[in-house]
């Protein structure tokens, strides 16, 4: 008789569900040529996110803004998010493909094809992401600093640490998206490509939640405990990260209004109102979840 899997596995009442999703992968897979619209071009008269969700809206260096400077920002910000993607899901494939070659025994079968699944369409992403950005003519920020401790330290933990950790990183990232792109003034093919990209992610991030769903309602308290403080340390970081980036100072065409050296200021703008209610409602669906889980 096969040993019942040890790790990473979902509720028996999910495993029709994972199957459906697998099926739904293989079904519609995104591909790089023709799943977007790439003929329509990027139009860079119109903005890639909601302008009231611009990183520097509400504060005083907003107000040092021309109208011409406020969109370039907008798209600058918007080649952060998408750097941001690619910074990220080029860790998750070889973070999974190690989780295959080390556990694949104790996986289900289902747990072990959807690992497969979700480092494909990882790849298939990343590609995806490159080519707009060079349609688009933007630039790509540099890695992310979430993504050395995915290649680091994540390998050596349990793997439901690494499920935690692509849970909270694809989650920030694709609420932020979804939450500013999809509008009538935003770039069709921008908003195409968030579009695009969500289909796959609402998988992932399901696929996420039941894993780790079953996997909380049977450990114990202290193992509980070091993935709340692994949330709560992962989130302290990753959501500044993501609301800010001083980097952006390198790109702009213009003397940035921010100082970028000066740390107040750079609080100043990561914590400023408009940015705290900006995230409170975007990821509102992630903090509930994780609430609920009790991992807040």
């Amino acid at each position: 008789m096969n040993a019942q899997p040890r790790i990473l596995d979902v509720d028996p009442r999910r495993q029709r569900s994972l199957r459906k999703l697998i099926e739904v992968s293989h079904e519609a897979p995104m591909d790089l040529l023709t799943s977007l619209p790439w003929s329509v071009g990027v139009d860079r008269s119109k903005t890639p996110k909601k302008v009231r969700h611009g990183w520097l809206t509400g504060t005083r260096f907003d107000e040092q803004l021309t109208p011409e400077q406020r969109h370039e920002l907008l798209w600058l910000e918007n080649a952060r998010d998408v750097s941001m993607f690619i910074s990220l899901e080029q860790v998750l494939p070889v973070l999974y493909v190690g989780y295959l070659n080390r556990h694949d025994r104790d996986l289900s079968a289902e747990v072990r094809d959807y690992l497969m699944v979700f480092s494909k369409e990882e790849l298939v992403h990343i590609m995806t992401f490159r080519r707009y950005l060079e349609v688009a003519g933007l630039p790509l920020f540099g890695p992310e600093a979430a993504t050395q401790f995915a290649l680091e330290k994540l390998p050596g933990m349990p793997p439901i640490a690494g499920i935690l950790f692509t849970i909270i990183v694809e989650w920030v990232a694709e609420l932020g998206a979804m939450y500013s792109t999809q509008s009538a003034e935003v770039d069709p093919l921008t908003r195409a490509l968030y579009r695009r990209h969500h289909v796959d992610e609402a998988r992932h991030i399901a696929f996420a939640r039941w894993v780790l769903e079953s996997h909380f309602a049977t450990a114990p308290e202290d193992e509980l405990e070091q993935l709340r403080m692994m949330a709560s340390s992962q989130l302290e970081r990753l959501i500044p990260a993501y609301t800010f980036n001083p980097g952006i100072a390198r790109f702009t065409s213009f003397p940035f209004p921010v100082d970028t050296k000066d740390e107040q200021q750079v609080r100043e703008v990561t914590f400023s109102d408009a940015n705290v209610a900006l995230n409170a409602r975007r990821l509102k669906p992630m903090n509930d979840w994780l609430a609920k889980v009790g991992l807040t």
